[in-house]
């Protein structure tokens, strides 16, 4: 007799309700203070730092399920890329807040932007600084759905 061994699934949300949901990533990169400052001033060659980092960032969150091979396709109805640059940093915080109407969550939509966002950021500063490094990906909080609210200890 065979046995049916299932390897991976994909979790089945069918009888879930959609309900209005939210999650918000935070992450950072690391990098030396003179590549921060050419950021600032517009310094790196390959043009506007933050406006493709930011970009690229959205576009990664509306394919997350291309790239997360078990995640559901979810409509987003907002993603949205912020940057703190404290003035005497040596770091970039990048925040992404994921939304939408669906049956499960949008955690992964937010960590994939906050992720394809510091990568771009490395991308385009390497030629510069190649000792960046990117830290501290994680989900901040999400909101939602039958498991409720989600607050990380800071």
């Amino acid at each position: 007799m065979s046995e049916s061994i299932e390897r991976v699934r994909m979790i089945d949300v069918t009888d879930k309700a959609e309900t209005e949901r939210e999650a918000v990533a935070k992450g950072r990169i690391k990098m030396k203070p003179s590549t921060l400052e050419l950021i600032r001033h517009g310094g790196i060659a390959k043009g506007d730092v933050l406006a493709v980092a930011q970009t690229a960032g959205i576009m990664a969150a509306k394919e997350t399920p291309h790239l997360i091979p078990l995640c559901h396709p979810l409509l987003l109805t907002n993603i949205a890329i912020e940057f703190d640059i404290p003035e005497d940093a040596d770091s970039i915080e990048i925040t992404a807040t994921a939304k939408g109407v669906g049956k499960t969550g949008f955690e992964m939509e937010a960590l994939v932007a906050v992720s394809i966002t510091a990568l771009n950021i490395y991308d385009m500063c390497k030629g510069v600084d190649r000792s960046m490094a990117i830290e501290e990906i994680r989900l901040l909080r999400k909101s939602g759905g039958k498991s409720g609210d989600y607050v990380a200890n800071s």
